[in-house]
Protein backbone atom coordinates (compact mmCIF):
# COMPACT_ATOMS: atom_id res chain seq x y z
CA UNK A 1 0.00 0.00 0.00
CA UNK A 2 2.80 2.46 0.76
CA UNK A 3 6.28 3.12 -0.52
CA UNK A 4 8.84 5.83 0.14
CA UNK A 5 11.71 6.81 -2.14
CA UNK A 6 14.92 8.57 -1.15
CA UNK A 7 13.36 11.98 -1.74
CA UNK A 8 10.18 13.25 -0.12
CA UNK A 9 7.84 11.50 -2.55
CA UNK A 10 5.61 9.03 -0.75
CA UNK A 11 2.88 6.85 -2.25
CA UNK A 12 -0.05 6.82 0.17
CA UNK A 13 -2.04 4.35 -1.90
CA UNK A 14 -1.66 2.67 -5.28
CA UNK A 15 -4.28 0.44 -6.83
CA UNK A 16 -5.35 -0.77 -10.27
CA UNK A 17 -8.83 -0.13 -11.65
CA UNK A 18 -10.32 -2.13 -14.51
CA UNK A 19 -11.23 0.94 -16.55
CA UNK A 20 -9.55 3.00 -19.30
CA UNK A 21 -7.41 5.89 -18.14
CA UNK A 22 -9.71 8.45 -19.77
CA UNK A 23 -12.69 7.03 -17.85
CA UNK A 24 -10.81 7.29 -14.57
CA UNK A 25 -9.73 10.83 -15.38
CA UNK A 26 -13.36 11.82 -16.02
CA UNK A 27 -14.27 10.40 -12.61
CA UNK A 28 -11.78 12.88 -11.11
CA UNK A 29 -13.11 15.86 -13.06
CA UNK A 30 -16.89 15.43 -13.33
CA UNK A 31 -18.81 16.53 -10.25
CA UNK A 32 -21.56 13.93 -10.59
CA UNK A 33 -19.03 11.10 -10.69
CA UNK A 34 -17.03 12.60 -7.83
CA UNK A 35 -20.20 12.57 -5.73
CA UNK A 36 -20.43 8.81 -6.19
CA UNK A 37 -16.99 7.91 -4.87
CA UNK A 38 -15.52 10.76 -2.85
CA UNK A 39 -16.53 11.15 0.78
CA UNK A 40 -20.07 10.17 1.74
CA UNK A 41 -23.60 11.55 1.54
CA UNK A 42 -23.73 14.83 3.45
CA UNK A 43 -25.09 18.33 2.94
CA UNK A 44 -21.50 19.57 2.73
CA UNK A 45 -20.32 17.13 0.06
CA UNK A 46 -20.87 19.36 -2.98
CA UNK A 47 -18.96 22.19 -1.31
CA UNK A 48 -16.12 19.89 -0.30
CA UNK A 49 -15.80 18.60 -3.87
CA UNK A 50 -15.66 22.15 -5.26
CA UNK A 51 -13.09 23.22 -2.66
CA UNK A 52 -10.77 20.21 -2.97
CA UNK A 53 -11.03 19.19 -6.62
CA UNK A 54 -11.59 22.52 -8.35
CA UNK A 55 -10.83 25.63 -6.27
CA UNK A 56 -7.62 24.21 -4.78
CA UNK A 57 -6.41 21.78 -7.45
CA UNK A 58 -4.56 22.04 -10.76
CA UNK A 59 -5.43 19.49 -13.44
CA UNK A 60 -2.85 18.40 -16.01
CA UNK A 61 -5.07 16.53 -18.45
CA UNK A 62 -2.21 15.52 -20.77
CA UNK A 63 -0.24 13.93 -17.91
CA UNK A 64 -3.37 12.73 -16.05
CA UNK A 65 -2.20 14.36 -12.83
CA UNK A 66 -4.39 16.23 -10.37
CA UNK A 67 -2.25 18.34 -8.04
CA UNK A 68 -3.80 19.63 -4.84
CA UNK A 69 -2.75 22.79 -3.03
CA UNK A 70 -0.12 22.89 -0.30
CA UNK A 71 -1.18 22.66 3.32
CA UNK A 72 1.29 22.91 6.21
CA UNK A 73 4.17 21.92 3.94
CA UNK A 74 2.31 18.94 2.45
CA UNK A 75 1.23 18.54 -1.17
CA UNK A 76 -0.87 15.59 -2.35
CA UNK A 77 -1.56 14.60 -5.94
CA UNK A 78 -3.47 11.90 -7.79
CA UNK A 79 -1.46 10.39 -10.63
CA UNK A 80 -2.88 8.04 -13.28
CA UNK A 81 -1.00 5.63 -15.53
CA UNK A 82 -2.62 3.14 -17.83
CA UNK A 83 -4.19 2.37 -21.16
CA UNK A 84 -7.54 1.46 -22.71
CA UNK A 85 -8.10 -1.53 -20.41
CA UNK A 86 -6.87 -0.64 -16.91
CA UNK A 87 -5.49 2.24 -14.90
CA UNK A 88 -3.13 2.51 -11.94
CA UNK A 89 -4.24 5.21 -9.51
CA UNK A 90 -1.63 6.59 -7.11
CA UNK A 91 -2.06 9.19 -4.40
CA UNK A 92 1.37 10.75 -3.94
CA UNK A 93 2.48 13.02 -1.11
CA UNK A 94 5.40 15.39 -0.91
CA UNK A 95 6.22 16.52 2.59
CA UNK A 96 6.76 14.88 5.99
CA UNK A 97 6.73 11.10 5.76
CA UNK A 98 3.61 9.39 7.08
CA UNK A 99 4.29 6.76 9.76
CA UNK A 100 1.84 4.04 8.74
CA UNK A 101 2.10 2.24 12.09
CA UNK A 102 1.91 5.44 14.15
CA UNK A 103 -1.10 7.48 15.21
CA UNK A 104 -4.20 7.48 13.03
CA UNK A 105 -4.14 10.29 10.45
CA UNK A 106 -7.37 11.37 8.81
CA UNK A 107 -6.12 12.50 5.41
CA UNK A 108 -3.93 9.52 4.40
CA UNK A 109 -6.53 7.04 5.64
CA UNK A 110 -9.25 9.02 3.90
CA UNK A 111 -7.42 8.84 0.59
CA UNK A 112 -7.19 5.06 0.92
CA UNK A 113 -10.93 4.78 1.58
CA UNK A 114 -11.93 7.10 -1.22
CA UNK A 115 -9.68 5.54 -3.86
CA UNK A 116 -11.09 2.13 -2.94
CA UNK A 117 -14.59 3.58 -3.36
CA UNK A 118 -13.50 4.86 -6.77
CA UNK A 119 -12.29 1.36 -7.67
CA UNK A 120 -15.61 -0.11 -6.58
CA UNK A 121 -17.58 2.41 -8.64
CA UNK A 122 -15.62 1.94 -11.87
CA UNK A 123 -14.96 -1.79 -11.52
CA UNK A 124 -18.49 -2.77 -10.51
CA UNK A 125 -20.93 0.14 -10.97
CA UNK A 126 -19.85 2.54 -13.75
CA UNK A 127 -22.43 5.28 -14.13
CA UNK A 128 -24.41 4.23 -11.06
CA UNK A 129 -25.45 6.33 -8.07
CA UNK A 130 -24.64 5.28 -4.53
CA UNK A 131 -26.13 5.82 -1.08
CA UNK A 132 -23.91 5.87 1.95
CA UNK A 133 -24.05 5.88 5.74
CA UNK A 134 -21.16 7.20 7.84
CA UNK A 135 -20.87 6.59 11.57
CA UNK A 136 -18.02 7.65 13.84
CA UNK A 137 -17.27 8.25 17.48
CA UNK A 138 -15.41 7.35 20.63
CA UNK A 139 -15.85 3.95 22.24
CA UNK A 140 -17.81 3.90 25.47
CA UNK A 141 -16.22 2.34 28.56
CA UNK A 142 -15.61 -1.39 28.10
CA UNK A 143 -16.32 -1.30 24.34
CA UNK A 144 -13.71 -2.50 21.85
CA UNK A 145 -12.75 -0.60 18.75
CA UNK A 146 -15.08 -1.13 15.78
CA UNK A 147 -13.37 -3.99 13.93
CA UNK A 148 -13.31 -6.13 17.05
CA UNK A 149 -16.76 -5.02 18.24
CA UNK A 150 -18.23 -5.94 14.85
CA UNK A 151 -16.48 -9.32 14.86
CA UNK A 152 -14.52 -8.77 11.66
CA UNK A 153 -10.96 -8.52 13.00
CA UNK A 154 -10.19 -12.10 11.95
CA UNK A 155 -10.80 -11.16 8.31
CA UNK A 156 -7.62 -9.07 8.33
CA UNK A 157 -5.72 -12.34 7.97
CA UNK A 158 -7.44 -13.10 4.66
CA UNK A 159 -5.80 -11.86 1.45
CA UNK A 160 -7.43 -9.20 -0.70
CA UNK A 161 -9.92 -10.87 -3.03
CA UNK A 162 -10.66 -13.76 -0.66
CA UNK A 163 -14.27 -14.73 -0.08
CA UNK A 164 -15.77 -14.20 3.36
CA UNK A 165 -19.08 -14.50 5.20
CA UNK A 166 -19.65 -13.10 8.68
CA UNK A 167 -22.60 -12.59 11.02
CA UNK A 168 -22.59 -9.10 12.50
CA UNK A 169 -23.93 -7.97 15.87
CA UNK A 170 -26.17 -5.57 13.94
CA UNK A 171 -28.34 -8.61 13.20
CA UNK A 172 -27.35 -9.39 9.64
CA UNK A 173 -24.97 -11.64 7.74
CA UNK A 174 -22.80 -10.11 5.05
CA UNK A 175 -20.64 -11.80 2.44
CA UNK A 176 -18.47 -10.99 -0.53
CA UNK A 177 -14.76 -10.33 -1.03
CA UNK A 178 -12.11 -8.83 1.21
CA UNK A 179 -11.51 -5.55 -0.64
CA UNK A 180 -8.55 -3.80 1.05
CA UNK A 181 -6.84 -3.10 4.35
CA UNK A 182 -4.31 -0.83 6.04
CA UNK A 183 -2.96 -0.82 9.58
CA UNK A 184 -6.10 1.06 10.65
CA UNK A 185 -8.91 0.08 8.28
CA UNK A 186 -10.54 -2.93 6.68
CA UNK A 187 -12.67 -2.82 3.53
CA UNK A 188 -15.18 -5.54 2.70
CA UNK A 189 -17.16 -5.83 -0.52
CA UNK A 190 -20.75 -6.58 0.56
CA UNK A 191 -22.99 -8.53 -1.81
CA UNK A 192 -26.11 -7.86 0.26
CA UNK A 193 -25.79 -4.08 -0.17
CA UNK A 194 -26.10 -4.18 -3.94
CA UNK A 195 -22.45 -5.19 -4.30
CA UNK A 196 -21.43 -2.38 -1.97
CA UNK A 197 -18.59 -1.74 0.45
CA UNK A 198 -18.07 -1.63 4.21
CA UNK A 199 -14.99 0.24 5.47
CA UNK A 200 -14.36 -0.03 9.21
CA UNK A 201 -11.60 2.05 10.78
CA UNK A 202 -10.01 1.77 14.23
CA UNK A 203 -8.71 5.22 15.19
CA UNK A 204 -7.09 4.36 18.52
CA UNK A 205 -6.79 6.29 21.76
CA UNK A 206 -6.49 10.07 21.61
CA UNK A 207 -7.48 13.11 23.62
CA UNK A 208 -11.00 12.79 22.22
CA UNK A 209 -11.12 8.98 22.43
CA UNK A 210 -10.03 7.83 25.88
CA UNK A 211 -11.16 4.27 25.13
CA UNK A 212 -10.37 4.32 21.42
CA UNK A 213 -13.02 4.46 18.73
CA UNK A 214 -13.38 4.71 15.02
CA UNK A 215 -15.80 4.76 12.13
CA UNK A 216 -17.88 2.69 9.75
CA UNK A 217 -18.65 3.77 6.18
CA UNK A 218 -21.35 1.83 4.36
CA UNK A 219 -21.61 2.25 0.58
CA UNK A 220 -24.69 0.76 -1.10
CA UNK A 221 -26.02 0.52 -4.65
CA UNK A 222 -29.56 -0.11 -5.85
CA UNK A 223 -31.27 -0.55 -2.48
CA UNK A 224 -34.83 0.74 -2.38
CA UNK A 225 -35.81 3.36 0.17
CA UNK A 226 -37.33 0.95 2.69
CA UNK A 227 -34.36 -1.42 2.62
CA UNK A 228 -31.85 1.40 2.98
CA UNK A 229 -33.76 3.00 5.87
CA UNK A 230 -33.95 -0.34 7.66
CA UNK A 231 -30.20 -0.76 7.19
CA UNK A 232 -29.56 2.75 8.50
CA UNK A 233 -31.78 2.34 11.55
CA UNK A 234 -30.21 -1.01 12.44
CA UNK A 235 -26.66 0.31 12.20
CA UNK A 236 -27.38 3.58 14.01
CA UNK A 237 -29.06 1.73 16.85
CA UNK A 238 -26.12 -0.62 17.30
CA UNK A 239 -23.54 2.15 16.93
CA UNK A 240 -25.19 4.47 19.46
CA UNK A 241 -25.15 1.78 22.12
CA UNK A 242 -21.39 1.31 21.76
CA UNK A 243 -19.99 4.67 20.64
CA UNK A 244 -20.60 8.36 21.24
CA UNK A 245 -21.44 10.60 18.31
CA UNK A 246 -18.30 11.79 16.53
Amino acid sequence: MMGVTQDDRQVLIETTIAAPIDAVWRALREREQLRNWFGWDAETLAGEIDFIFFAHAEADEAAHVLQFGEWEGICDAIELAGDDSETTVSVVRRGPVVDWAGAYQDVPEGWVTFVQQLRLLLDRHPGAGRRTLYLSGAAKSGVAEPREALGISRLIAKPDGAEYSVSLPTGETISGLVWHRTHFQLGLNVTEWGDGLLVVSDMGVSGRRANGGGSALLTTFGLDEAVFRELEERWRAWWNVHYTAG
